[in-house]
This record gives C-alpha cells, sequence and structure tokens, in this order.
C-alpha cells in the first residue's frame, strides 16, 4: 500500500472525522433535532435550548389556585390539587347486601341462612396449668329434667364471714387471684346455680357450690380420686379372701394408702383397664346408676374376618337372658390377619355384658380392654400405675352426673 493509501485508511487518524473531534473540543458541540446542546465552549454550552422545531417558545404552566377548603368535605380540597372534582363519599353498604336474598326475613324463600353463632372464646382458661384433661371436649351434664331454675338474689347469696369468692377459686387452683377476678366479671362464675359478677362476694368453701366454665370446682380436700390402669389377673376388689391381686397391692406406694376407697364399677378378672377409685360416695353411686347413663367406652378384639351387618345387629339390640342389650357406638379401629380390633361404647353397667353381646352374635372376645369411662380416659398411662386425677377432670366428672 502506498504511502498515501496509508493516509487515508480508516486506520489512520486523517482518514477520521478530525474536524468534528477537534470542534467538539473547542468549538460549538453536537446539537439534535430535539433542540439539546451538547458540551461545548460556545456561550449556550451546557444549557438547554428550550425552543421547538418551529422556534416557538416553550410556556411553562400557570400555578394552579389555591384549593377552597370545605369543612363539611375535607377531602374536596385534595381532588382540586389533582385535577378533579369534588365527589361525595360513597354510601355505607353493609358487607353481603349485593347478595341475592340480603334483607329478607330468616325463613323466607330465598333469604339467606344465618351463620352458626360461635361460643364467645375467653383468654385464661380454667385450670389451664394443669396436666391432665385438656382436651377433654364441651361439659357434659345428663340429659334428666331437674324443672326450671330458681332465681336466687345475689344478696342472698353472700355470707359476711365467709371467704371472698376470687380468694376461694385461687385457692382451688382454677388461675391466679386477679385472673378469677376477671372470670367472676366476665360472667363464667356460678355460685349454688347463679352466676355473680361481684368481686366482693364472700362464700362458705364447706357448703358453696362453684362453677367455673360449666367445671365444677371441688373444695374439700379430704376427697380422693384416682384412675387404675388395672392388668389382667387382677381382682377389682379390695381385699380378696383367696389371695390373689387385688386392688390394694398396687395402693402400697401411693400416699392415698390408708384411706378407704371405693371402685366405680368393676371389670372381670380378665378383663384390663380403666377404673375409677375414690372416696366419694355420693359420685361413686351416680356413676354407677343407671339413670344418668354414663358412657363406657371398650376395645375388643375378636377372631377376623368380621362380616359385615354384626355391627349393625350390636347397635340394634342383641336378645341376653336378661334382657335386650345394645351398643351405643361401633367403629372398626384395625384389622390384621386372623384378628379385629373394634371400639364400642355403652352406657350398661350389667356384669360382663360386652362379652355376652358378642358371644351372642357369634364372636367370643379375645381380648377386653376398657378405656374411658365419661369424660376420663386412660391415654398413655402404664398399666398397673396409679395416678390421681386433675381438678379439671374431677369437675368434667362431677358435671357429667349433675353434681
Amino acid at each position: 500500500m502506498t504511502q498515501a493509501g496509508r493516509q487515508s485508511s480508516p486506520r489512520n487518524g486523517s482518514g477520521r472525522n478530525s474536524s468534528g473531534r477537534n470542534e467538539a473540543k473547542g468549538g460549538a458541540g453536537r446539537s439534535n433535532a430535539g433542540g439539546f446542546s451538547g458540551r461545548g465552549g460556545s456561550a449556550g454550552a451546557g444549557k438547554r435550548n428550550f425552543t421547538q422545531g418551529e422556534g416557538r417558545p416553550f410556556k411553562a404552566s400557570k400555578p394552579r389556585e389555591a384549593a377552597p377548603f370545605d369543612p363539611d368535605n375535607p377531602t374536596s380540597a385534595g381532588d382540586y390539587d389533582r385535577g378533579q372534582a369534588a365527589r361525595p363519599a360513597k354510601p355505607f353498604r353493609k358487607p353481603g347486601s349485593n347478595k341475592p336474598g340480603f334483607g329478607k326475613a330468616p325463613g323466607t324463600p330465598g333469604a339467606l341462612k344465618p351463620k352458626p353463632k360461635q361460643a364467645k372464646q375467653f383468654g385464661s382458661k380454667a385450670f389451664g396449668s394443669e396436666r391432665f384433661g385438656q382436651n377433654l371436649g364441651p361439659i357434659r351434664k345428663p340429659g334428666r329434667n331437674r324443672g326450671p331454675r330458681q332465681e336466687v338474689p345475689q344478696s342472698d347469696l353472700h355470707d359476711v364471714d365467709g371467704v371472698r369468692l376470687q380468694k376461694v377459686m385461687a385457692q382451688a387452683g382454677v388461675a391466679s387471684r386477679r385472673v378469677c377476678e376477671e372470670m367472676i366479671l366476665e360472667g363464667r362464675v356460678e355460685v349454688d346455680g347463679q352466676v355473680t359478677t361481684e368481686l366482693g362476694m364472700r362464700v362458705d368453701p364447706t357448703s358453696a357450690v362453684i362453677h367455673v366454665d360449666g367445671i365444677r370446682i371441688q373444695l374439700d380436700e379430704t376427697l380422693v380420686y384416682m384412675v387404675f390402669n388395672k392388668p389382667k389377673g387382677v381382682v377389682s376388689t379390695m381385699e380378696d379372701p383367696e389371695g390373689r391381686p387385688c386392688i390394694s397391692d398396687f395402693l402400697k406406694n401411693n400416699k392415698n394408702k390408708g384411706e378407704r376407697l371405693f371402685h366405680v364399677g368393676r371389670l372381670d378378672v380378665a378383663t384390663e383397664g380403666l377404673l375409677l377409685l375414690t372416696n366419694d360416695g355420693e359420685l361413686a353411686n351416680r356413676l354407677t346408676h343407671p339413670s344418668y347413663e354414663v358412657p363406657k367406652t371398650y376395645l375388643v378384639q375378636v377372631r377376623g374376618p368380621f362380616p359385615q351387618g354384626v355391627g349393625a345387629k350390636l347397635k340394634n339390640g342383641v336378645e341376653l337372658e336378661d334382657g335386650v342389650a345394645a351398643v351405643d357406638s361401633f367403629k372398626l379401629v384395625d384389622s390384621t390377619p386372623g384378628h379385629v380390633l373394634i371400639e364400642v361404647v355403652l352406657h350398661s353397667g350389667k356384669n360382663r355384658i360386652v362379652r355376652r353381646m358378642f358371644d351372642a352374635v357369634g364372636f367370643p372376645v379375645e381380648r377386653l380392654v376398657r378405656v374411658k369411662v365419661g369424660p376420663i380416659g386412660l391415654g398413655d398411662q402404664r398399666q398397673g400405675s396409679i395416678r390421681n386425677l386433675g381438678r379439671q377432670e374431677v369437675g368434667h366428672l362431677l358435671a357429667s352426673v349433675g353434681l
């Protein structure tokens, strides 16, 4: 390539628009159709030239007038500043008013179905710090008609020589005294069947019957309530003349060893599970009386397979030598090759009633365990062990028989 060609080559600086570069450095800058001048040393360098294509000058908008303030409609000024006309406030509409049937009387065709009312939830729960009795469900009361409740003035329930109600509740383990006062003010406490909301009320702990959220508070500290998980082969008695293992053998290491206790109901020697022990004679009598219909839950193991229709037969009733007997509920729990585990609930307290019923339908019982009496269940209690009921469990148990 010749010398002249090299000089005119694009790689050579002389081939570029060197004049434009020099102008950019020292003279007029670049300009574009938008009217913006670039960086340069001219008089207008660094400033925008607000001129449009036809040379018309740019006119800034006039400032808006101050918005008039309307005290009856404070939002009108903001709407004025945004260039919007003042709008009247939207009328209030109830939720669900756009649904068909809104406003119609309940029970009329096309009317909306009323939502079920939810029970009021309180912040503090009675006996909330106890280990047992937290999931016993709602209070179950017997379905006996005791007649209308008589209204008694709260002044008649006040005992001048008694103890303040909130103190009695706190000593019974319901909650702290401050929380007990809140329970009283919320109308959750009953004294002798009457709701009280007076913090200054005094009661006699030896005679007053107090309920919190429907749970009876047992104020007699001499009464004992226990659960015994009876193993197979133990006789349901405190003493056995034949020398067989009995309940008293498992009370040797218990602090209530010398206490005279009753066992509520009986379990035959081959049956395992829950037995209630107490020195409360009135409670023991009511739990065993058929008129209170206290439910008892059993797990029954029989030979499988278990055909359909047998469960319905047990629910409808089977004929026994002492009359017709039926279960309240029947549920298949588990099935393994050759064995079936069934849960039944019944309120009858007749001798060996579960075994006799299954014998009547052709499925002799292989193993029988009672897991629940009323609201009290065994849970994970070790077999052969005895534990004291919590105060909440005692309250549910007393309420189930109307105490």
